[in-house]
């Protein structure tokens, strides 16, 4: 490895595991409450709606990977093929929705272990933010590893769970799909969505996967059928046992829906299984996020310090550091789960519009970068695979207004705040040019 150049750790298992373990963590432990308050049993069907433009967003990135591996693509991929304004806009926004999520994920973390025990709730979510923080800068192969343990132990507990809850399962209790009416359901598509954000995220650590044009592709899939096969499974379990309406009035749905067949047993079992699917996704969640920092600060959009690579580490420490102060910061956003969930999900679909349009632009173009992707697709199908995903994040982005409209002000004055950076800098740098 040469100075400054990101580690080669990460195999197939690692790329599955941050895919499929930043999409199966806090939001099955968070998102049914919401989302049966939104869409009561409807949810199901949400749930199965929200899921087809995933497989649109993980197919875009999946051939994006294949012909172009980079770490930090979210932010690269739309600087090289969009502009640089566009890039820069996309991965500012993404500050905001990588903060809320750490946010969302240390606020559930305390709401299950308050269940075990009383503990201090600001204290204890700074405190998990700093241990995943530090578990990164020491090294992706680190964080791959505890990311592979972490997935094991959930993905055992949750089959427990459903072996458990199916002989107690009621259709009466679940109640019909459709009562909740199009509105609630299409309503909770931007909140079920969330099930599925991050099946992409190996694509943020593309130079530190080994041969990324094949592994990252294949990772992806093998996330997105593990993804769908668990939540399918806990979603309806969780809603025949006890019905969308107590689902909605807990602050630990799953737990509630656990008490059922496990009695006693369960709030051990359910809140160490939160414990490790938080933290988990905690750390995916810091891993990407530094490295949409570190490419930002090695294009130039953000100042170059962001760019340094740890000598021993290899690891881009000086972002991890930064983003580490970010998410402390907030620590002081709403509590509100729809409204964090919102403010994560649409700078997110902001995000897969943009690289759903760099893959259209890429293969319409036929350059040698587009010709060396490791899925062999032809144009035509990326092209229209590309619009559908657009269309379909646009569509999210307007339906989520009708579940709190708080989150569109905050990301629209995120955004502003980041234009203003960004032409200062801009003018800065045409003045010293001139100079």
């Amino acid at each position: 490895m040469g100075a400054g150049e990101l580690r080669k750790s990460v195999g197939l298992t690692g790329v599955v595991m941050f895919g499929a373990g930043t999409a199966i963590g806090v939001s099955i432990f968070s998102v049914l409450q919401p989302a049966a308050q939104v869409a009561g049993s409807g949810m199901l069907i949400a749930i199965a709606l929200s899921a087809v433009p995933m497989v649109l967003f993980a197919t875009v990135y999946a051939w994006l990977a294949s012909a172009l591996p980079v770490s930090g693509a979210s932010y690269e991929w739309p600087r090289r093929f969009l502009s640089p304004f566009v890039g820069f806009a996309i991965a500012w926004m993404r500050i905001l929705s990588n903060v809320g999520a750490m946010v969302v994920l240390a606020q559930v973390l305390t709401n299950y272990l308050g269940m075990a025990v009383a503990i201090p709730a600001k204290p204890v979510m700074a405190l998990a933010i700093t241990a995943v923080f530090a578990l990164n800068f020491f090294g992706v192969h680190v964080a791959a590893q505890a990311q592979s343990l972490l997935m094991a132990v959930l993905i055992a507990v949750l089959a427990l769970f459903v072996i458990a809850g199916v002989p107690h399962v009621s259709a009466t209790v679940m109640g019909s799909p459709f009562d909740a009416g199009t509105g609630a359901i299409l309503a909770g598509i931007p909140l079920m969505i969330s099930l599925f954000l991050g099946i992409e995220s190996a694509v943020e650590i593309g130079e530190e996967v080994r041969d990324p044009k094949r592994t990252i592709p294949l990772g992806i899939l093998l996330a997105i059928l593990l993804t769908a096969i668990v939540y399918a499974a806990v979603a309806a379990t969780a809603l025949g046992l006890v019905g969308p309406a107590a689902l909605a009035r807990s602050t630990a749905p799953l737990l509630e829906a656990a008490r059922v067949p496990l009695g006693r047993w369960a709030l051990p079992i359910i809140v160490g299984a939160a414990t490790v699917s938080i933290l988990k996704t905690m750390n995916a969640t810091a891993l990407t996020f530094s490295r949409s920092l570190f490419a930002m600060g090695r294009a130039g959009a953000l100042p170059a310090v962001l760019a340094a690579v740890h000598p021993r580490f290899g690891t881009p420490h000086r972002a991890i550091l930064v983003c580490y102060a970010f998410a402390l910061a907030g620590l002081f956003l709403p509590n509100s789960l729809v409204f964090l969930l919102l403010a994560v999900n649409i700078p997110t679909m902001l995000k897969y519009l943009a690289c759903s349009l760099c893959a259209i632009r890429l293969a319409r173009g036929g350059g040698p970068i587009a010709q060396g992707a490791g899925l062999r697709f032809k144009p035509r199908t990326v092209i229209a695979v590309g619009w559908a995903a657009v269309v379909c994040a646009i569509g999210i982005i307007i339906v989520g207004i009708e579940a709190d409209g708080r989150p569109y002000l905050l990301v629209l004055g995120w955004f502003a705040v980041g234009a203003i950076f960004y032409l200062v800098r801009a003018r800065r740098g045409a003045g010293r040019a001139a100079a």
